[in-house]
């Protein structure tokens, strides 16, 4: 039987070609992403692991926690605790640490990558073995810095440059004195940092005399567990925290492996997809080829053989195919996995060099999913052909369905389909967060429950092509007629595209919906003309908004303070905003009362009223960070948005009570609203600063946009695997469907049907299919995006259904030329049959 199986692979290899390719790409996708996460990790890992080599033991302020009405402090790493950690007896050095957002300009005054990757820190004394000078020297005062040399690469720096940067609003113009090289994974991910010396970054990025962290390296001989202990014991208790050297890499360790695990499961999951489709078309060649087979395998029943050894012959062929789909799979995927890492540097994500990592996993894995999935897929029809009686076979009694089967299988169809909308339209009742699982598994249980009835579905639909299908006279009508006559093999066929044109409808809709409701949310809630914030997210310096009010045009601002403040024995948060001009800057909707604040007098979103059981009226203590308390009254209850909640009260309130209130952002009316010139002015107010952003409503609509955008683009290339497969699928299937019909062909062509209307009719076919699908995934598609939108809305009051028309044109146009492309060779390979040899075919 082990002969006979391999024999038969070898005598269709051209059949079973598509088949390999499809699992092969599956597997491909499947080891590709594993070689690629596995790589980038292991090389910010070990590039992690050497910037620690520096510290043994690192010391950190440790936070008073909040207790009573008294609101929690940070306490300082100061001078004195730099010397008396220098003094401990293991101890061979100390340097203190300063760290915090620096923006840095290229050449152009475009910030040079993203914000959060923006470093400043501070180089210690006149040789920093943290940071090795590549030219140079020394920074001396608040006019020299030094650059890290990838940036200097980047962006065509050399020492005696003057460069435009910020900190947390003025512009400076320093001059590069030095360069350096750095193992600091925000530069290898292609951010920057920049480095003054001690003092100048403990003014600009902090406090003087403070530091953000004290490294202590241990004299030879002492462990770091041993320095640490002997810092525990010498430093006061519950001021500073202390972590070895090798903790801290560790820990960095750990969490490059969860960063990395999000992206290898995202990535997997499309690789899953493509399997799922991919295993639609293995059963499906696999349904074929026994179903071409069937006299053989009776003749082989007939002369001995048991149904296991007809059942084990098939699945010896699919192992010979899996293994064959597998290895190649786990070679391509090995590129793959190369050509992502070097695809990063295009989009100026810069890793640490390191080797291409293939661990053991990564094989087993890739031959396990090749092979398992090739067999399972191809137990089902082996059995089926197993259970034909020899007898039957022979005669061909088995060729069509019987009623009862059909019955089964409708059946069971309708009610997997059922109960998957059932689930999905539960969980839309269910909040965001507690109905994603239920979602998805009511839209697997539909998924499934459609490709049951894919072939009952097939006839009517493909029916209501028929019209249109008689205009090309007697190949249409050959067509439409070709496409139902098997409905389970053009249901498995359309199916594998309809799979695809469901996820990418799905989240196109999603997407749509989002943006529209990005862009109403800014222009409900938002009356300002611009909004000023930092690059990164980092809070505002006070001189952004006196410069504001300087410029021209300007006729109202207001600060976003944030202020931690105690309620009740809690924690709040509380936004400090100009009590006179913010009404004329934002406008949400006013739920309760009147938006009014100044004085004593406050507005709450209604979630913060609800949970503490307020209303219009309403009148409660608040305890600052001065530990001083006063009573305030809710004016006023308001539906808070992304741009919008919390407690609002005047900064004039606040201000008296909170030493360093956080100014996350400054929003700006100007006498002749928005345009081109009046952003200009601003920025120019600002000193042309490249780490401030200077945002009009319709700048904030649209970078968040760009970035639904980008990730819908980015999925729309993941998810190109599952459509490559189902095209696969659909060549596969009229390759051989062709060559079953080999005869029929032959008969057409000898009672006068021309090459060209054979092609014709081929192609017809294949359209016909691959719209089919299209329409069904089309279909599914909306219904997902419209079900996700309902989980979406109780997180998004902005929120409401968009239907891109013109993208599901172009999806169903894709479809389309699916079924074209896929058609053109099987119609070239029909056309050419020698009708005479086609007619003697058995």
């Amino acid at each position: 039987m082990f002969r006979t199986a391999l024999r038969t692979v070898l005598a269709h290899k051209a059949r079973l070609l598509m088949t390999v390719l499809a699992v092969m790409l599956g597997v491909a996708f499947v080891s590709g992403t594993l070689v690629f996460t596995n790589t980038i990790s292991d090389a910010y890992q070990k590039s992690s692991a050497k910037g620690f080599d520096h510290v043994d033991v690192a010391m950190t302020a440790e936070y008073e926690a909040s207790e009573g009405d008294r609101v929690g402090k940070l306490h300082e790493l100061n001078q004195a605790t730099l010397d008396k950690s220098e003094r401990v007896p293991g101890a061979a050095s100390a340097i203190g640490v300063v760290h915090n957002f620096t923006a840095v300009a290229d050449k152009n005054g475009k910030l040079i990558g993203q914000g959060f990757q923006s470093q400043g820190g501070n180089y210690w004394g006149t040789k920093d073995p943290r940071y090795p000078l590549v030219s140079g020297h020394a920074p001396k005062g608040p006019g020299e810095i030094l650059i890290d040399s990838a940036t200097a690469k980047r962006a065509g720096y050399e020492v005696g440059d003057t460069v435009r940067m910020s900190v947390d609003g003025p512009v400076l113009t320093p001059k590069i004195t030095g360069i350096f090289t750095t193992d600091d994974g925000n530069v290898a991910a292609g951010g920057s940092l920049t480095l003054f010396d001690t003092a100048t970054a403990q003014k600009l990025l902090g406090k003087p005399g403070v530091y953000d962290e004290i490294d202590v390296k241990a004299k030879p001989g002492v462990t770091q567990a041993a320095l640490k202990a002997q810092l525990d014991k010498a430093l006061p208790e519950g001021t500073v925290s202390t972590t070895t050297g090798k903790q801290l890499a560790d820990d960095q360790a750990q969490m490059i492996a969860r960063s990395m695990s999000g992206m290898q499961t995202g990535l997997l999951v499309f690789a899953g997809i493509a399997l799922f489709v991919g295993t639609f078309i293995i059963a499906n060649t696999f349904t074929m080829l026994v179903a071409q087979r069937t006299r053989e395998l009776a003749l082989m029943r007939a002369v001995g053989a048991s149904r296991r050894q007809v059942t084990r012959s098939v699945l010896i062929e699919a192992f010979v195919v899996g293994a064959v789909a597998a290895v190649t799979g786990l070679i391509a995927g090995i590129g793959i996995g190369a050509g992502l890492r070097s695809l990063m540097g295009t989009f100026d994500a810069t890793v640490p060099d390191g080797p291409l990592v293939i661990k053991p996993t990564t094989i087993v894995a890739a031959l396990a999913v090749g092979i398992l999935v090739t067999m399972l897929a191809a137990w089902l029809p082996g059995r089926r052909a197993a259970k034909i009686p020899p007898v039957a076979a022979m005669s061909s009694v088995h060729a069509k369905a019987t009623t009862k089967s059909l019955v089964l299988r409708n059946t069971l169809g309708t009610l997997v389909s059922a109960a998957g909308i059932a689930v999905v339209l539960v969980a839309t009742t269910m909040d965001g967060s507690d109905g994603q699982i239920p979602m998805g598994f009511g839209a697997v249980l539909l998924i499934i429950g459609v490709f049951i009835l894919t072939p009952l579905l097939s006839r009517p639909l493909i029916a209501a092509a028929a019209p249109v299908l008689r205009a090309f006279g007697i190949s249409g009508k050959l067509a439409r007629q070709n496409s139902v006559r098997n409905p389970r093999r053009t249901a498995a066929t359309a199916s594998a595209l309809m799979i695809g044109l469901t996820l990418i409808t799905g989240m196109t809709v999603t997407a749509s919906s989002v943006q529209q409701a990005i862009v109403k949310m800014a222009s409900a809630s938002i009356k300002a003309d611009y909004v000023v914030s930092m690059a990164n997210g980092n809070p505002l310096s006070p001189d952004v908004e006196k410069k504001l009010k300087q410029a021209g045009d300007v006729t109202a601002t207001s600060p976003m303070l944030n202020a931690e403040t105690r309620i009740d024995g809690q924690s709040e948060y509380v936004t400090g905003v100009n009590g006179g001009a913010i009404g004329d800057l934002v406008g949400p909707k006013v739920d309760e009362g009147a938006f009014k604040v100044g004085g004593g007098d406050v507005v709450v979103d209604s979630e913060t009223a609800k949970s503490y059981g307020w209303k219009a009226g309403s009148a409660f203590t608040l305890a600052y960070e001065d530990g001083k308390k006063q009573k305030l009254t809710v004016a006023g209850t308001y539906e808070s948005n992304d741009f919008l909640r919390g407690i609002l009260l005047d900064e004039k309130t606040l201000a008296p009570h909170t030493s360093d209130p956080y100014n996350m952002k400054v929003m700006v009316k100007t006498a002749d609203g928005t345009s081109g010139a009046v952003q200009d002015k601003l920025e120019k107010a600002l000193g042309t600063n490249p780490g401030i952003k200077v945002q009009s409503k319709a700048d904030i609509s649209n970078e968040i946009a760009q970035m639904v955008t980008l990730m819908l683009n980015m999925l729309y290339g993941l998810l190109a695997m599952a459509v490559i497969v189902a095209v696969l699928g659909v060549i596969n299937t009229l390759a051989m469907s062709v060559f079953e019909r080999s005869q029929e062909i032959g008969m057409l062509r000898a009672i006068g049907l021309d090459r060209k209307g054979i092609k014709q009719m081929v192609r017809l076919e294949s359209l016909v299919i691959s719209l089919f699908g299209g329409v069904l995934g089309i279909g599914l598609g909306v219904f997902f995006g419209w079900a996700a939108g309902e989980l979406l809305a109780t997180q998004l009051t902005t929120y409401e259904l968009v239907l891109p028309w013109a993208r599901m044109g172009v999806f169903l146009l894709l479809a389309a030329t699916v079924g074209v492309l896929a058609a053109l060779w099987p119609a070239r390979r029909a056309a050419r049959l020698n009708m005479l040899d086609a007619i003697k075919a058995e």
